[in-house]
């Protein structure tokens, strides 16, 4: 994420950059600079600065490229958002090591694959989404917080199956239907008491 451009809070800025990571395996080494662009105003860093960042906000900048897997070394982060850019290539695995991370949006991207089922291991997430992209699969396992994410967290991706969306994983099943005739077996109920009753009305009268 040398070249990266767009400041971690310029959400609706319309800078255009490809995201991408140095090819050593750390994120950031002691004598990298970092270059953020924001409101045609270019800022330097050197060091390991990002890794103390708690929120980044790249939303809306026209990024471009796969979300690099060392971005696991931004381990105080709090919220990520990389919403409405234009994101390819699969979520990471190592989104898996933001233990500190309350909000993360991915959404209305073009991210696909299937989402790693070990982001159910953030605990602390009050946020997710990850809608409007090409994901496909199984939604992650409701427990703990993901027990929280209504629909809206997954709508947009024609691919993806299992609660809280109404498309069910196994072809045998359709939950969307169930409470439906339940609720008919409840209503033909309902006439067959109000007939006896009028019937019985009426021989009293």
């Amino acid at each position: 994420m040398t070249s990266l451009h767009g400041n971690y809070d310029v959400a609706f800025n319309t800078t255009s950059s490809t995201v991408g990571a140095p090819s050593a395996s750390p994120i950031l080494r002691k004598g990298d600079i970092v270059e953020f662009t924001t409101k045609d105003i270019s800022y330097f860093y050197r060091g390991r600065v990002l890794t103390y960042m708690s929120r980044v906000d790249l939303s809306c900048n026209k990024l471009t490229g796969e979300i690099p897997h060392q971005i696991e070394n931004l381990i105080r982060i709090h919220t990520l958002n990389l919403s409405y850019n234009n994101l390819i290539g699969s979520i990471p695995s190592t989104f898996s090591n933001l233990e500190q991370i309350e909000s993360l949006d991915l959404s209305h991207n073009n991210l696909n694959g299937k989402i790693p089922p070990q982001i159910i291991e953030l605990h602390h997430k009050t946020f997710f989404s990850v809608a409007y992209n090409n994901l496909s699969g199984k939604t992650p396992k409701r427990v703990a917080q993901f027990s929280t994410f209504e629909e809206s967290s997954y709508r947009g991706n024609h691919l993806l199956c299992g609660l809280p969306l109404p498309k069910c994983c196994d072809a045998n099943c359709s939950p969307s239907l169930a409470p439906k005739a339940s609720t008919d077996i409840e209503e033909d109920s309902n006439f067959m008491d109000m007939d006896i009753f009028t019937s019985v009305l009426l021989r009293v009268t």
